[in-house]
């Protein structure tokens, strides 16, 4: 593979294809806590962007080293992606359903830091594939790549975080169970996707 154009415009579009499941749960966490600051969207939106940048890289070295795991794990992450997503959206259609703190359902439900760790595995997790992609990039071909997707995903993030944010604020308690609905929904089509497909 050599540099030129084709390489950048991949990357580019490897990128957005690879974030919008990523966008998906940003536009839920927009939704569920609609009073966010723009510190902590660059934080999540960044945690996102880590994990598709990590994946990849992780896919790419598992080519290289140790394929025959790979493959054998690799049958196993639709599962892990429907389970994850599963129950985040659970817990937080159930929080959002309680009634026994009014005041933190007023102001939309926090994202806990291990919610958003697990959020970001769930979403970049079948980001491993690319790794088969880019599997003839050397290692400095491969870092620009992941990095490329990194950004395109931050910045996918964002966008999915301010119309969630938007959104949310009109629909006050509402948003969290819709935001529940909508990473359990997520975690089905990738599960049958990647299954069926």
């Amino acid at each position: 593979m050599v540099w030129n154009f084709f390489f950048f415009a991949n990357s580019l579009l490897l990128g957005a294809g690879l974030a919008m499941d990523a966008f998906s749960v940003s536009l839920a966490n927009g939704l569920n806590e609609f009073e966010m600051k723009k510190t902590r969207m660059c934080m999540i939106a960044g945690v996102y962007a880590f994990f598709q940048f990590a994946m990849p890289m992780i896919g790419w070295i598992c080519i290289h080293t140790i394929v025959e795991h790979f493959n054998t794990f690799h049958t196993f992450i639709p599962w892990i992606t429907l389970l994850l997503l599963g129950f985040i959206g659970g817990k937080m259609i159930i929080e959002a359903l309680s009634h026994k703190n009014e005041e933190k359902k007023e102001a939309g439900l926090k994202l806990s830091f291990g919610m958003l760790m697990l959020q970001g595995i769930a979403t970049s997790i079948d980001a491993l594939s690319v790794g088969f992609t880019i599997a003839d990039y050397n290692v400095i071909m491969a870092l620009i790549a992941s990095i490329i997707i990194a950004a395109v995903t931050f910045g996918i993030c964002m966008a999915g975080l301010s119309i969630g944010k938007k959104a949310g604020s009109r629909l006050s308690s509402k948003a969290s169970v819709l935001g529940g609905i909508i990473l359990i929904g997520i975690g089905i089509e990738i599960f049958i996707k990647n299954l069926f497909f």
